[in-house]
Parts: structure tokens; C-alpha cells; sequence
């Protein structure tokens, strides 16, 4: 059994890798539907849909979402004179519009200043759908611009980089579920049903960082590519003892409690037989990480997890354990008017938590969250993410200084996106690869059990390779009671 695969429930929706994303792209809007009404949650009445906008609209007036500098700076760049070099120059756009040409949002410039383009780029939807077909991506000048048409929208990559259709087209799922997480499938449709040029940015007004947000993480977090989520390194036995306090602080309409430690997991109990996929966990370390209002006191908020129920929203208690913490709690309710109910739970878990001396290891832990990787004892070793494909947990240590500024770590995961490319083609997938170059050498290995990706000298030998991936797999095993939670609870 490989390392990190010992557990006896599973806390995800079991997914080997993101061809379960893709795949939806190749499924019809009404299997999706007949999914989403069989699901254990969700309001699919229109009457229910409706009026739950309403009490997103509600929220939205109540709570001014602050949003962190990052997301200010990044606004600034809507102001793009989209005629300008600058703008052109950008290595990926991605816009959003309606079956009518309507512009909904785009990464950069304004979506007035881009109207017409995206007029041009639904013409051209129209007129391939018109033939019975379907455009999905053109290859151009080192350019690939990829159409994802996933009704009532209409999603547009264009990348100057070296990624696949398939990965880039992976990338405008999640800001696709990132869209329906807000408003929800039913209702989206019920708006274009009603009003075939409706302008999505009027409920959509506000929500723009969460978008942005999410295209950065899409660059950096190589959880997104891999389709899982990292936990942060902490003994079992303090873990354990954290998960059950959460399990033990539990209300009738509880059905997840994540605990956070910035962008990494605690720990996740479940209700029993429900699943959260990947896709929605980091929708929701999105939601928290986009936010600074949660900071303030103790939000509530209606949210939509697709990949478990496009129809309807659940509702999450959001906060912080303390000010200035990086632990997060998020309580994912199935009532709306259970805010005190779940008030109630936190207050509970954090009593009973701090009377153990785990709450004291989760401190420690908050302070190294991630390990260097000299730990491993491979002196050629750079940088290495390991993933268990049963769990749906990944281990990678921090950055080593080649790959500290925010650009060489973009080009790090591009490269790491290259290898998972070569190992996840649709036709003639790779076992393994072996990459030299000037600035470091690359391996990437996929097994029933796991994938490995790691990053070495350029000095390095592939030889050394092979050796090193040995003696990687040990230190794992011989950590994963740490790097992993081998043992989730449930409701």
C-alpha cells in the first residue's frame, strides 16, 4: 500500500486525477441536472433557488467583503488599456460570457472594453455549433485559445504557455464552478430561460476577486492541478485528538467541518456517506483566502458546492479561532437558519480543544506549516510533490531559493504541469519522464497508488534520479503519520 493511502473511509469523492474533471465537459447539461436532483442537499425548486439569491443578495448588502492588498493590485490591472501592448503581453487571459455574447468577466481589462471580442468569440461558437460540431480549441502563432461551452455559458482560454488543451481547459472548469458555486446551476438557468441577454454582472457585482483569486492559485498551488489538497504536518496523535473534538462539537444539520491552517488542511469530518469532492474544497479555501472579512467575526454565507449538487446552496459558519490565528473553522450546513446552532458548535470545539494539549501541537504546527527539503536527506533533491491517489492528499515541501520569487514559481508548476500532461495524455499516457535542462532536471512517475513529480540538479544524473525516488518513498512512509490524516472521522 503506498504511502499516504492508509485510512479506512476516505474523506473525498474518490478522483484519480483531473480526468474527472474533463470528463464533465464531455457530458450534456441535462445528465448533469438529473446528478444534481439526486443528490442529499439541495433546494432544485425555482421557488427555493430564487429565494435563496435573494438571501445572497441579502448577505452581499449586510458584509462588505475587504479583499487583502494582492487582490487591490490585481484589481488595478481591470484598468488595462486592452489596445496596449500590456495588455497583450499577459501569458493567459480568460473570459466569460453569455450564450448571447454578453461579456461577464474577464482577468484583464474591462468586459465593456471587451465586447466586441467577445462578440467575435461567440460568432465563432455559433457558427461551428451551427454545423453540428463542436470547437474546442486553435492552435495559432504559439498561441492556443481553447471554448468551453457549458450552457447558459461560455468560457474562453488563450495562453501563450506551454500547457495543453486539456489542461487549460481544465483551468476554465474551475472558474466555471467557481461561478455556479455563487449563484447555482438552477438559477443560472432560470435567468437565461427568462432572458436570453440578461448581464450576469449584476449578481455577479463584487465577486470579481474570488475569479482572480482563484486563476492565481490555478498558477501556483499545484493541489489544483493534481486534483487534491495538502495537509499541514502535524503529529497523528495531536491530529487525531482535533478531529475528534470537531466530531464531538456536531449539530443535526452538520455536514462538513474543515478545519484550515491558511491554504492547508487540519483535518475534515464528514457526515457519514456524504463526500466532498477536491473541486469544492477549494472553491472553499478560495472563499476564505479571497476574504479578510471573515477576520472581523463570524460570517455566514450561502455557497453552492457543484461537484456534490449544482441545484441548491448549503450554508457555511465561517471563522477564524481566533483574531490574528490562521485557523480557519468552516461549519457547511444544510439550514439556513442555523447560524447559532453552528455559533454554538464552534464555541464547544474550541472549549473542549484547548482543555487537550493538541491545542498546543496546532500552535507549533501554525508556526513551521511546511518542512524543508533537506529533511529528506537527498542533497541533489530541490523540490518534490508527492500525491496518494486513494486519499486525495498531496505532501510538498517549502520552495528552496531558485524558486522564490512569484515568477520562477509559476514556471516551476508550469513545468510540473508539462510532466503531468505527458502522464495524464488522453492517447498515449506516460509511465514515467525524465526531463534535463539547463536549470534543473525533472522526474515524474505515475502508479496505481500515487504520482511523484520531483525537481534536482541540473548536475544531477538520471542514475540519481532513480535512487533518489527510493529513498524519497521511505522518508514518506516513514513520515505520512505526520504529512498525512490517516484516520478521518465521521458524524
Amino acid at each position: 500500500m503506498p504511502a499516504g493511502a492508509g485510512q479506512e473511509h476516505a474523506m473525498f469523492a474518490h478522483a484519480q486525477s483531473f480526468e474527472d474533471l474533463t470528463v464533465d465537459s464531455e457530458s450534456n447539461l441535462d445528465s448533469e441536472l438529473t446528478e444534481s436532483s439526486n443528490s442529499a442537499v439541495g433546494e432544485s425548486e425555482e421557488g427555493e433557488a430564487k429565494e435563496e439569491e435573494e438571501q445572497k443578495g441579502d448577505t452581499d448588502t449586510k458584509e462588505e467583503q475587504k479583499v487583502p492588498e494582492e487582490v487591490q493590485s490585481a484589481a488595478r490591472l481591470k484598468e488595462e488599456d486592452v489596445t496596449g501592448e500590456a495588455w497583450r503581453s499577459h501569458r493567459k487571459h480568460v473570459f466569460v460570457l453569455s450564450e448571447a455574447g454578453k461579456p461577464i468577466y474577464t482577468r484583464y481589462g474591462t468586459e465593456e472594453a471587451l465586447s466586441t471580442t467577445m462578440g467575435v468569440m461567440m460568432a465563432l461558437v455559433s457558427f461551428v455549433e451551427a454545423e453540428k460540431n463542436i470547437i474546442r480549441s486553435i492552435h495559432a502563432d504559439g498561441c492556443l485559445v481553447v471554448f468551453l461551452h457549458k450552457s447558459p455559458l461560455v468560457l474562453v482560454g488563450v495562453s501563450r504557455s506551454s500547457e495543453s488543451d486539456r489542461e487549460l481547459s481544465r483551468e476554465l472548469q474551475y472558474v466555471y464552478y467557481q461561478i455556479v458555486s455563487l449563484l447555482t446551476l438552477t438559477q443560472l438557468n432560470h435567468i437565461f430561460q427568462h432572458k436570453q441577454n440578461y448581464d450576469l454582472r449584476r449578481l455577479l457585482a463584487g465577486s470579481e476577486h474570488l475569479t482572480d483569486s482563484l486563476l492565481r492559485l490555478l498558477d501556483r498551488d499545484p493541489g489544483l492541478l493534481l486534483n487534491a489538497v495538502m495537509s499541514i504536518p502535524l503529529a497523528s496523535s495531536a491530529r487525531d485528538v482535533v478531529s475528534a473534538s470537531l466530531q464531538a462539537a456536531r449539530a443535526k444539520s452538520l455536514v462538513f467541518s474543515i478545519l484550515l491552517a491558511g491554504n492547508r488542511l487540519v483535518t475534515l469530518v464528514r457526515k457519514k456517506d456524504q463526500y466532498l469532492h477536491h473541486m469544492d474544497l477549494h472553491l472553499l479555501f478560495n472563499l476564505v483566502g479571497a476574504s479578510s472579512s471573515f477576520r472581523e467575526g463570524e460570517g455566514w454565507t450561502p455557497i453552492c458546492l457543484p461537484k456534490f449538487n449544482t441545484a441548491g446552496f448549503f450554508h457555511a459558519h465561517i471563522s477564524y479561532l481566533e483574531p490574528k490565528s490562521d485557523l480557519c473553522l468552516i461549519l457547511v450546513s444544510t439550514d439556513r437558519e442555523d447560524f447559532f446552532n453552528l455559533s454554538d458548535c464552534k464555541r464547544r470545539f474550541l472549549e473542549r480543544l484547548r482543555k487537550r494539549s493538541a491545542y498546543q501541537a496546532l500552535q507549533e504546527a501554525l508556526r513551521t506549516p511546511t518542512y524543508p527539503v533537506s529533511q529528506v536527506g537527498i542533497p541533489e533533491l530541490w523540490h518534490f510533490v508527492y500525491k496518494s491517489k486513494s486519499s486525495g492528499l498531496y505532501t510538498s515541501p517549502e520552495l528552496p531559493v531558485p524558486y522564490q520569487k512569484e515568477e520562477e514559481q509559476e514556471r516551476l508548476i508550469g513545468l510540473y504541469r508539462y510532466l503531468h500532461s505527458c502522464l495524464h495524455h488522453p492517447t498515449r499516457p506516460l509511465r514515467s519522464v525524465y526531463r534535463c535542462g539547463d536549470t534543473e532536471n525533472l522526474f515524474a512517475w505515475a502508479t496505481s497508488g500515487f504520482e511523484l513529480y520531483l525537481c534536482f540538479s541540473p548536475l544531477g544524473t538520471k542514475a540519481l534520479a532513480m535512487s533518489a525516488v527510493t529513498k524519497l518513498l521511505k522518508w514518506i512512509r516513514k513520515e505520512e503519520d505526520r504529512l498525512f490524516i490517516l484516520n478521518p472521522l465521521t458524524y
